[in-house]
């Protein structure tokens, strides 16, 4: 009997795995909250996690799930939120930058103005090297802390993102 209970307990594992692996993927709440973290001045790098949004809410649309992303600029990435060129700052525009910038600022604009994603901008950064506000893209909310915006967010849940 004891056998019997084993192989009865085995085969059902066995089962409920099979099964496991028929259904589609979906979130425990049939939703997703991402925080992507920009802190570093690659254009290309920055194009990346561009796209990377986009598939992320593509996907999570075509299985009729609610996403809900934040983008979070601190440091380096302070230099993708404006047109100024930070001259004499460690985050000045080189070469790459400029050629890309319109093309990263449109895929940006159109993150936040269509597809709903929320935009931050450590405030502390911005400040640092006295780039006036009204300077930063439209759209993109101020934080006081970069870190402690993501920090926030995963502890609310939010799975943390950075493209290498």
């Amino acid at each position: 009997m004891k056998n019997l209970t084993k192989r009865f307990m085995t085969l059902l594992a066995g089962l409920t795995l099979a099964l496991a692996s028929l259904t589609p993927a979906h979130a425990a709440d049939d939703g997703a909250k991402v925080v992507y973290h920009v802190d570093f001045n690659d254009p290309t790098r920055y194009s990346a996690t561009l796209t990377s949004i986009n598939n992320i809410l593509n996907f999570y649309e075509s299985e009729l799930m609610e996403a809900e992303v934040h983008l979070v600029f601190v440091g380096y990435g302070l230099r993708f939120t404006t047109n100024d060129n930070l001259k004499g700052t460690p985050y000045e525009a080189d070469k790459d930058l400029l050629e890309r910038r319109d093309e990263l600022k449109g895929r940006l604009q159109s993150l936040i103005k269509v597809r709903g994603v929320k935009v931050h901008l450590c405030d502390k950064t911005r400040d640092e090297v006295g780039l006036p506000k009204d300077k930063v893209y439209e759209g993109i909310e101020l934080t006081p802390s970069g870190v402690a915006k993501i920090a926030i967010l995963q502890s609310e849940g939010f799975a943390y993102l950075k493209i290498q």
